[in-house]
This record gives C-alpha cells, sequence and structure tokens, in this order.
C-alpha cells in the first residue's frame, strides 16, 4: 500500500474522522453515535435487506478496482487510505455513467463507487481527492447516520395529519438536508488531507463546475464568484439562495471550493499535518457538549463575519433590538 508520491505525503497515524469533520455535522455524528443500540439494529437490518443486493448489483453491472482492473486508481485509491490511516479499505467500483459523480453507498460495509466520467475526467491528485472524500463518508459513517435520519423524516410524514404538524416536517428536513451538507465540506476536508494538494482540491470544484474545461479558467475568478454569491448585497438575492438550497444536499462546487480555501487559511489544516489532531482511541470520549457549543460557535462566527445582505439585517435589527433594550433599560431605572 506504499508508494513514492505516499511517502512524500504525511500520514496520519490514528487520525480519528473528527478531525476533519466540520463542527456542525462533528456535533451531530457525536450525538448520533451515543444512540448505542439503534445503530446496531439498523446495520443489522440493512445488511439483512440490502446490503447484499447492493453488492450483486455492482458485481453484475459495474468493475471492481483492483491491482489488475483499474490498477491506476487502485494505487491511488490504496494512497489515499495509507494517509488517512484506514484499517478496513471498502470495496471500491467503477460504473459506466457520463455524469460526474462518486458515491458511499452500504451501511454495514460500506462500498464506493466512481462514474467512468469522473476517471476519465480528473488528473492523479484530483482523483485521489475524489477517493479520499469518498473515504471521509466512510469513515464518518455518514451513510449510517443518513439513513437514521431519513427514517426519522419519513416517520414524520405523520406529522403532517396533525395540525401545524407540517410545519415541523419542514423544519426537519432542511435542518437534515442542512446537516448533509455540512456532511460533504467534512468530507471534501478528508479528501484534501488524502492528496494533500490545495490545488488540486479546487480544480476538482472547478472542472465538476465547467464541464472539465480547465484551461478556460481562473482560480482567482472561480473564488471570486464565491465571493459574490456569498456575501451578495441584495436582499432579494439573499432569499433566493435560501430557497435554492433549502432541499439541497449538496453545496454549489464554487462554495466548497471557497470552503475548502478557508479551511486552508484558518490553520486547521497545517496544524494536523503537523500532528494536532484527535486521535479514534479517543472518539468515544467525545462529549455531546462541547461538540454541539463547537457547532454553536461555528454558526456564530459565519453569521458574524458573512457580508450577504441577510445576514447584515439579521445583525442590524439585533444591535437595533439590543440597543432598544438597553434605553428602556435606563429608562426603568431612572437614569
Amino acid at each position: 500500500m506504499t508508494s513514492e508520491t505516499t511517502r512524500r505525503r504525511t500520514l496520519l497515524k490514528g487520525i480519528s474522522s473528527r478531525a476533519w469533520e466540520h463542527p456542525a455535522d462533528r456535533g451531530a455524528l457525536v450525538a448520533l453515535r451515543k444512540l448505542q443500540g439503534f445503530d446496531t439494529i439498523l446495520r443489522k437490518f440493512s445488511a439483512f435487506m440490502s446490503e447484499r443486493a447492493i453488492r450483486m448489483h455492482l458485481l453484475g453491472s459495474a468493475v471492481r478496482v483492483s491491482e489488475r482492473q483499474f490498477p491506476r486508481m487502485n494505487q491511488l485509491y490504496a494512497e489515499a487510505a495509507t494517509v488517512l490511516d484506514v484499517q478496513e479499505l471498502p470495496e471500491l467500483y467503477v460504473v459506466a455513467s457520463p455524469v460526474f459523480n462518486a458515491m458511499t453507498i452500504g451501511i454495514d460495509k460500506p462500498k464506493i463507487v466512481v462514474n467512468s466520467a469522473l476517471v476519465d475526467l480528473l488528473d492523479d491528485d484530483e482523483l485521489r481527492f475524489v477517493l479520499g472524500h469518498e473515504l471521509g463518508h466512510a469513515l464518518s459513517g455518514h451513510a449510517l447516520y443518513r439513513t437514521l435520519l431519513q427514517y426519522i423524516l419519513t416517520f414524520g410524514m405523520t406529522l403532517a395529519s396533525v395540525p401545524f404538524g407540517g410545519i415541523g416536517l419542514i423544519a426537519l428536513r432542511s435542518a437534515l438536508s442542512e446537516w448533509s451538507r455540512k456532511s460533504e465540506l467534512s468530507s471534501d476536508r478528508a479528501g484534501l488531507l488524502a492528496t494533500q494538494d490545495v490545488q488540486a482540491a479546487i480544480r476538482v470544484n472547478m472542472k465538476l463546475a465547467s464541464g472539465g474545461h480547465l484551461a478556460d479558467l481562473d482560480q482567482t475568478e472561480f473564488l471570486s464568484q464565491a465571493h459574490d454569491y456569498q456575501d451578495t448585497e441584495d436582499l432579494r438575492d439573499s432569499i433566493a439562495k435560501l430557497i435554492l438550497v433549502d432541499a439541497s444536499t449538496h453545496p454549489m462546487n464554487v462554495v466548497r471550493a471557497s470552503e475548502i480555501r478557508k479551511w486552508v487559511d484558518s490553520g486547521a489544516y497545517a496544524r494536523i499535518l503537523s500532528g494536532e489532531y484527535p486521535r479514534r482511541d479517543g472518539d468515544r470520549d467525545a462529549k455531546i457538549s462541547e461538540e454541539a457549543s463547537a457547532a454553536a460557535d461555528a454558526y456564530a462566527t459565519e453569521f458574524k463575519e458573512s457580508e450577504d445582505a441577510l445576514a447584515k439585517l439579521a445583525r442590524d435589527l439585533g444591535d437595533g433590538i439590543s440597543d432598544l433594550g438597553k434605553w428602556v433599560s435606563a429608562k426603568v431605572r431612572g437614569d
């Protein structure tokens, strides 16, 4: 599982998935991991009902990657797994499809599926990023908890028959979609750690957004698009964004590239490469309260620093209410 290219990367021995998980993703995962018993039942149910069917479908219609089938991808996959210190490597398949996509499916024994279009589109460093991204999903257990939350959402359909119950269902769906988007940002970080090439990670999103026309793109301009999207000054654009992403499970490619850049600029990426990261042997001791606090801090920072018109309005209204409260308090005291 070693190669010359692997040895030039920092191997992250014993790294926990908490190292790359976005605070909002990590807080939800730590809480869900405490539901011991239910996740075991879900794993067994999935293994009995669908895991075998998924594997048989892949064996019958796709190509299982090995040393003799897609050897280039097999080598890149091994390198990514070595860097992330993966203990049990999921089976990897290539399926014929013109759609740029890859996915991690299955709960008890996750499997990674890469569409052939991505194999044709990406160079080695970019493909290693994608494979690391999917390994990030597998190691974080996103498939398990997505299924768990989907069941919760399905059971919540009964709320529709209760007065005002639909409001709760909409809120639950929105929360599920928001968590899913953050889980994608988490896995992008895992992909970056696997390839340890920031430019390659950003190029993947540039290629996905453009259909592969990298020669016609400029990275600075591409990231500038993210600023225009995220920090729009028109309130109507802010509302349009909320509607666009409400039911989306994935962030947009321009946003993903920007978030990778922000994570690198924060210093978190460099700290992990220097050996400063949580280990797997400490996962059981992770506290829900601490992770929830970290998630709240992340959202608070994002809200405080956002230049989006709606965020600015909310801050201005909050400041106005605060000033009004101080004025009323002063009058009551007779100041």
